[in-house]
């Protein structure tokens, strides 16, 4: 079936910038070549390379067999057996490690690559030169990039997974955040039941009392029995809004949260359960809402569930302060000792349904008031300002951690004890360490690719130079160790003996001169050797032929580089 899908502009502008790139290298190399033919050197590449790029980004591995196609028509020069088009092969080599994940079919690509440039090789029967280029420059330039562009591809593939662990786990505490709000908001509105339900209920019982009163007529009790029904009725409304809003049966939302406890009652349990807190209570008691004396009480009660929590045994001071027309609860705990608890005690404040300071700060906002926690000379700080009658304000913000309360930074560190604790109980759907632990998953699987890639990429190179690098050094030091210089060549003169002809030689003979140098006439019974004329190591170059009789130069003469 064809692809019928369309290129982006951003992968054509990617693709003619790669193509010019390639089409200048090969134009340098035409133009540097002492004799090219213009279609074969010029026209073909580029005309290969304008099918190969573009097609690199489906078929990679077609690509990179195109382009390795020109490197094995450039072994089949006579002159020299390197040219432009390796740029070209290292390119897509590239291309391919960075956009095929997979790294068995690149490999047998490469492999085949490299078995195509031996048999050429093998089938012009070339010079050693051309198989030493066959067996290192054109491996290297199709591994080396092939490694480099998997190594590229993972990093890549590393980020983008970092950045999706990232916005997957801030979306989280959003709704972790989000949800203990509303959870906060149920709770108040079961506060709301608690008091105003108690309130109608009065309210019921006292028009009840009054129906019986035989003062009344028959139409004032009829109103009195409306009025009871409508009361009880609006109660009843009032219990079915609050069970919709409520959590569903068994969250433990809410729980140890008794709806006549006072602060004092928690501060004197706290105290009698071997707590270390110090109380006091400045000013009159002014008059309060229900609802402002419960949010009170909320917060002394997470402040001291949290400093038993997470510093255990520590001095705890709770200052509540009532001004003119608003409340300060000042609640601070000492930092823990170096060698101190840390587990969790059991306090007499435990269970308050686990959204902590979250949850604790919603609630306080729709109050009208405002908290703020801190860390204090290495202990922690909460404080709360509530009005003494809730003043609630339109448009109640999202819930952020405080100063501080950073999520991660871990309590012996900066010897806090109230840590923000924005996640409610486990739950499968919500519980937002199931998550975390998928991506932490994903991400540690995609880490470990790329070291891999990375060590790959690292050791391939030394294992290539441990192969490839004391041979081409070896061939490298028989090339320029058998050359002739011209100046010297011309100074030879023949029936001389070699001792005296010996400081104008080189150390050794050249040992790899062509079939057409081997198969050239000679004198009868003579014995002759070669040498380099040039110092080039890729390129052929002529040769010098000296024809010995005994210890006597016979003859000399030139071997031309090409046949003739």
């Amino acid at each position: 079936m064809l692809d019928t899908r369309i290129p982006s502009t951003r992968s054509v502008c990617g693709d003619v910038a790669l193509w010019g790139a390639l089409a200048a290298a090969t134009g340098y190399g035409f133009w540097d070549a002492s004799t090219a033919s213009l279609v074969l050197d010029l026209f073909l590449p580029l005309a290969v390379l304008a099918v190969a790029v573009p097609w690199s980004r489906r078929r990679p591995g077609a690509a990179l067999v195109l382009v390795n196609g020109l490197c094995a028509l450039g072994l089949a020069d006579s002159a020299t057996p390197g040219n432009a088009h390796v740029l070209s092969l290292a390119a897509l080599s590239c291309v391919l490690g960075a956009r095929h994940a997979a790294a068995r079919r690149p490999l047998l690509v490469l492999a085949g690559c490299v078995a195509v440039d031996l048999a050429t090789c093998a089938v012009l029967r070339t010079q050693p030169v051309w198989w030493f280029y066959a067996l290192t420059v054109l491996p290297a330039a199709l591994l080396l990039p092939w490694l480099a562009g998997r190594h590229w591809r993972g990093r890549r593939q590393l980020v983008r997974e970092g950045w999706r662990l990232a916005r997957s786990l801030e979306e989280r505490q959003h709704l972790v955040a989000e949800r203990a709000r509303l959870t906060e908001r149920a709770d108040i509105a079961a506060d709301m039941h608690d008091s105003l339900g108690h309130a109608l209920s009065l309210v019921a019982l006292r028009a009840g009392a009054l129906e019986l009163s035989p003062d009344l007529t028959d139409r004032d009790r009829a109103d009195l029995a409306e009025l009871r029904g409508t009361i009880a009725d609006a109660v009843e409304q009032l219990r079915e809004t609050v069970a919709v809003l409520h959590d569903p049966p068994g969250t433990d939302t809410g729980a140890g949260l008794p709806v006549n406890d006072t602060v004092e009652d928690l501060l004197g349990r706290a105290v009698a359960s071997g707590v270390p807190v110090r109380w006091e209570r400045r000013g009159a008691v002014p008059p309060m809402s229900p609802l402002v004396e419960r949010g009170m009480y909320r917060v002394v009660q997470e402040a001291l569930t949290n400093a038993v929590k997470h510093a255990p045994d520590c001095a705890i001071r709770v200052r509540i302060t009532h001004e003119a027309d608003r409340t300060r609860v000042s609640v601070v705990n000492a930092a823990p000792s170096a060698g101190g608890a840390a587990h969790a005690g059991e306090g007499p404040a435990s269970g308050v349904g686990g959204r902590g300071l979250t949850g604790l700060r919603e609630r306080v906002t729709v109050l009208g008031g405002s908290l703020r926690t801190a860390p204090d000379e290495g202990g922690f700080h909460v404080t709360a300002v509530l009005p003494h009658q809730a003043t609630p304000r339109p448009g109640t913000p999202t819930p952020t951690p405080g100063p501080g309360t950073a999520p991660g930074t871990p309590v012996g560190t900066r010897g806090s004890a109230l840590l923000s604790e924005t996640a409610p109980h486990p739950d499968p759907d919500t519980d937002p360490g199931t998550v975390v632990l998928e991506s932490a998953k994903r991400l540690a699987s995609v880490r470990s690719d790329a070291r891999r890639r990375s060590a790959v990429a690292f050791v391939a190179p030394v294992v290539a130079a441990v192969f490839f690098v004391p041979s081409a050094f070896y061939l490298a030091w028989q090339l320029t160790t058998s050359v002739l210089p011209p100046s010297r060549f011309d100074e030879l003169t023949t029936g001389r003996p070699r001792a005296e002809l010996a400081p104008l030689l080189p150390a050794r003979a050249y040992p790899y001169p062509s079939d057409h140098a081997r198969s050239a006439s000679r004198p009868p019974g003579a014995r002759c050797e070669f040498y380099r004329s040039g110092r080039d190591l890729l390129d052929q170059v002529d040769l010098y032929r000296l024809c010995w009789s005994g210890n006597t130069l016979l003859t000399k003469d030139t071997v031309p580089a090409s046949r003739p």
